[in-house]
């Protein structure tokens, strides 16, 4: 462990730890828009472009046309914030350092959250925008998902929820502290109730009840789980083993690999919940990075050097 690390886990605990019986979803949504929402720069040759209709609702960044073919590989990005809080521009500046050590297009989505939207319309948003973004022209052998948090559970939901409706599925996903099991079973729920940087316990299973709106917590699709996972593509789980949601990462590999899913899971030692939020500062954070990036530049089959 860094000493960065070790630093960013007392402020950590000062800027977004809240007790979820005294916290409101004003509140959770100001307080990560207010800590977090940054608009990196852009090297030369790269551009962000903004969109506002139909499924694809949220943000490219991409090399600019010149630079770009149109079935160069792309990633779909869905940030986390429990379905509640979280858009495109908390995670703007992770999602381009990722785009950029992967060296392909991502699509940023901002779907619907709840109260406002409860399930699934989530579920709904992302299939929808990976339909769409292959009825645009990007093969699925050449598209991965990357979701943190709720956004990596919403990531799995929505290659479940094409398998069930017969699409293609992507050739990866890189899930970083997802949120899996709703229902909040796992041991470090309990275990890490104090040295989550970010969490309570209790968090999770208030989230959910504002997510769900009184659909059964191990729902398939809002806590996957507990789903079948046969026949899923490659997964790469980052996780720390400091966060509540420690588990949810631990019992998705085991069960995936037992299904016979090809699994790569690393569990980082204490670092905070979506430690990679703190590039520049936490080594940790590079590292986790650049190596989610390796692992889906070789999901589809390596990305050409000019977008690199």
């Amino acid at each position: 462990m860094s000493w960065q690390a070790r630093v960013a886990i007392p402020v950590g605990k000062a800027m977004f730890k809240r007790r979820p019986e005294r916290d409101s979803v004003e509140r959770m949504r100001a307080r990560f828009e207010r800590k977090t929402a940054r608009a990196p720069r852009l090297p030369a040759g790269w551009e962000r472009i903004a969109l506002d209709s139909g499924p694809l609702r949220g943000e490219w960044v991409r090399p600019l046309p010149a630079n770009g073919r149109h079935d160069d590989p792309a990633l779909l990005y869905l940030h986390g914030g429990g379905y509640v809080s979280g858009t495109v521009a908390t995670h703007r500046q992770l999602v381009t350092a990722i785009a950029l050590a992967a060296g392909m297009r991502a699509f940023s989505l901002d779907y619907r959250r709840a109260p406002e939207y409860p399930f699934p319309a989530a579920v709904n948003d992302a299939e929808e925008a990976y339909r769409a973004l292959l009825d645009h022209g990007i093969p699925a052998a050449r598209m991965v998902l990357v979701g943190d948090s709720a956004g990596g559970g919403l990531a799995l939901a929505t290659v479940l929820a094409a398998r069930e409706h017969g699409v293609p599925l992507p050739a990866g996903l890189w899930l970083i502290s997802p949120l899996t099991d709703q229902a909040a079973t796992g041991e470090s729920i309990r275990e890490n109730d104090r040295r989550d940087a970010l969490y309570y316990g209790d968090t999770i299973r208030r989230l959910a009840t504002i997510y769900l709106q009184g659909i059964p917590a191990t729902h398939p699709l809002a806590s996957p789980l507990y789903a079948d996972p046969t026949g899923l593509p490659p997964l790469c789980i980052h996780a720390s083993d400091s966060e509540i949601l420690r588990d949810d990462a631990i019992r998705l590999a085991e069960r995936a690999r037992a299904a016979g899913v090809d699994v790569t899971l690393r569990v980082w030692h204490a670092v905070p919940h979506v430690w990679q939020f703190l590039l520049g500062f936490v080594p940790e954070a590079r590292e986790s990075v650049e190596t989610g990036a390796l692992f889906l530049r070789a999901q589809v089959g390596g990305v050409p050097a000019r977008v690199e």
